[in-house]
Parts: C-alpha cells; sequence; structure tokens
C-alpha cells in the first residue's frame, strides 16, 4: 500500500475501505495515464484506464453522498478536483 492510502486507512488494517480503494486507484490512474502517454496505440491500457477512472469516479460519489467530511478529506489528500 503506498504512502497516501496509509494516510487515509481507518486503521492499521484497512485494505478495502473506499478511501483506500480511492487512493489505490489514483495511483494506478497516474502509472496508466504516463504509460499511455509514452505508447500511444495500446488500446487495451487505456480502456483499463477508462475502467480506474469510471470505477473512482463511483467511489467518490459514493462518499460525496454518505460520507461528505471523508470525502472531502480524500480530496484534499490526494490533490483531486471536485
Amino acid at each position: 500500500m503506498n504512502k497516501k492510502a496509509q494516510e487515509l486507512a481507518m486503521h492499521e488494517k484497512d485494505t478495502g475501505s473506499s478511501e483506500i480503494q480511492i487512493a489505490l486507484l489514483t495511483d494506478k490512474i497516474e502509472t496508466l495515464s504516463s504509460h499511455i502517454k509514452k505508447f500511444k496505440k495500446d488500446k487495451h491500457s487505456s480502456v483499463g484506464l477508462l475502467r480506474a477512472v469510471n470505477r473512482r469516479k463511483k467511489l467518490l460519489d459514493y462518499l460525496k453522498k454518505n460520507k461528505i467530511d471523508s470525502y472531502k478529506n480524500v480530496l484534499s489528500k490526494l490533490n483531486l478536483r471536485k
């Protein structure tokens, strides 16, 4: 688990909360986007990037609807736009 995900963890063994999933997806999105900039014809990775972005968007919508404080915390820690 990366450093940002550890900061958002509820407890020491937290691996499945929405906050952790968003942090891990953000890391994956950054990695895939840099890969796609290098290899423009890699369509399979671009599909994976779109899936990761959509999954993160759904999780952020869930947090916004149910845990607004956690939503704001995640946005500030991961430097995401609203």
